[in-house]
């Protein structure tokens, strides 16, 4: 990719804003469009950069669709806001933000305490690099997990989801083309499994914010699999460790990569197999998106064979959308404090059984999950992934030395 940023702009000088040579080009204009080759235009006035860019963020808002906000704040949350929006954020600024986060600090504070009581005197579960205090029994489990669900609603609720609704679909009975055109059918109705088979091994979830892990924490406390730097962390480093999480260097593909890989396969089939195991908790797309859109599987959560359990997150919204799409993370809290109130909308469906072929075939267990997540959800498939979003960021910040496709996809 580093050789592709290198060779994309051979002349940077021709687009030097304050650079005049009198022999040189001073009929062309700089073309601001992102993604775009530079153009000639013919001699006239200098143009508006707000005409010259408009069409090409439409461009850009239809390629990269699935990270598009569409909320009052405007693209990456710099949108001009009308005057009663200034208003509330103004009036929020000085009443809800410092109560929100005087709150948010003190519940984070005294789970770290309950944490750290609980696990006084105990060594880690220590395994290929991994730490973590999810194995350990009796009632310091116990309570980890019940104060641990009740502080991430507490959170929730600090942030504005006073209510959160939820709906359990016991019965799905759907018919949809699979992957290759091939026609799939899943119904609960014919499914006569046992107690234990048909415990799920991995929770399985689309990705709209990092306010889904505080969901899924206060409804399962499950463990995650998160960047090593996550376990250094102040305060939240132990709570990981508590919830058990898999940590991987993300932007590695090293000699540890297929250890993490085998940990989390192994975890998978524990949670299945034994029910006092922590149940573990991926986020299939590898990244978020604006909520609208379910982005290509990857197989991690598939290749244990065991059975999944599918839940769909939905924020509705009015003003400000919780999705962390294209918008700064300081920002994003910032907005997200200052709303009165925020919605979720949970959907659980039953827990996935898959067939021998999607045993044999991970991707094709994957894509068939991610259709029938689409089809109840109401969701929209798309096959573009984290490249393409780091393309369209790149764009959206005026870096005009990114390629103008990027479709590599890795598992």
């Amino acid at each position: 990719m580093e050789s592709e940023l290198k060779t994309l702009n051979p002349n940077p000088a021709q687009i030097q804003p304050t650079q005049r040579s009198p022999p040189v080009d001073d009929n062309l204009t700089k073309d601001d469009r992102p993604l775009l080759k530079p153009e000639p235009v013919p001699p006239g006035p200098t143009q508006n950069p707000a005409t010259t860019t408009a069409p090409d963020i439409e461009e850009l808002e239809k390629k990269y669709a699935a990270y598009v906000r569409r909320d009052v704040y405007g693209v990456m949350g710099r949108g001009d806001l009308p005057w009663v929006e200034k208003l509330l954020l103004g009036l929020a600024l000085v009443t809800l933000v410092p109560l929100r986060l005087v709150s948010g600090l003190t519940v984070l504070v005294l789970y770290y305490f309950i944490c750290r009581i609980c696990t006084a005197f105990l060594a880690p579960n220590r395994e290929d690099e991994q730490e973590d205090y999810a194995h350990m029994g009796g009632w310091r489990r116990a309570v980890i997990v019940q104060t641990g669900r009740f502080c991430s609603r507490a959170l929730l609720f600090i942030f504005g989801f006073y209510w959160i609704s939820e709906t359990h679909r016991d019965i799905v009975d759907v018919s949809f083309n699979g992957k290759f055109g091939t026609q799939v059918s899943f119904s609960t109705e014919s499914k006569d499994q046992s107690q234990d088979s048909a415990r799920p091994g991995v929770i399985v979830s689309n990705h709209v914010s990092y306010l889904d892990i505080l969901y899924h924490m206060s409804s399962s406390f499950p463990s995650f699999v998160a960047k090593r730097s996550v376990a250094k962390l102040p305060l939240v480093g132990l709570i990981s460790k508590c919830l058990g999480c898999v940590y991987v260097q993300r932007e590695s593909k090293s000699s540890d990569f297929k250890g993490v890989s085998g940990i989390v396969n192994d975890r998978i089939k524990e949670a299945h197999q034994d029910k006092n195991a922590p149940m573990m908790m991926l986020f299939p797309e590898g990244t978020t998106t604006n909520g609208d859109f379910l982005l290509p599987f990857k197989t991690g959560a598939f290749l244990a064979k065991a059975p999944v359990l599918p839940v769909i997150l939905r924020y509705p919204y009015q003003r400000f959308s919780p999705a962390w799409d294209s918008i700064s993370g300081v920002r994003h809290v910032f907005f997200l404090l200052c709303q009165f109130v925020n919605y979720m909308e949970v959907t659980k469906l039953p827990v996935y059984h898959p067939s021998q072929q999607e045993k044999d075939d991970p991707r094709l267990y994957a894509e068939n999950v991610r259709r029938l997540m689409a089809h109840e959800g109401g969701l929209v498939l798309s096959d573009i992934g984290l490249a393409e979003k780091r393309v369209y960021h790149a764009a959206l910040n005026g870096n005009t030395s990114i390629p103008t496709v990027l479709h590599q996809k890795d598992d």
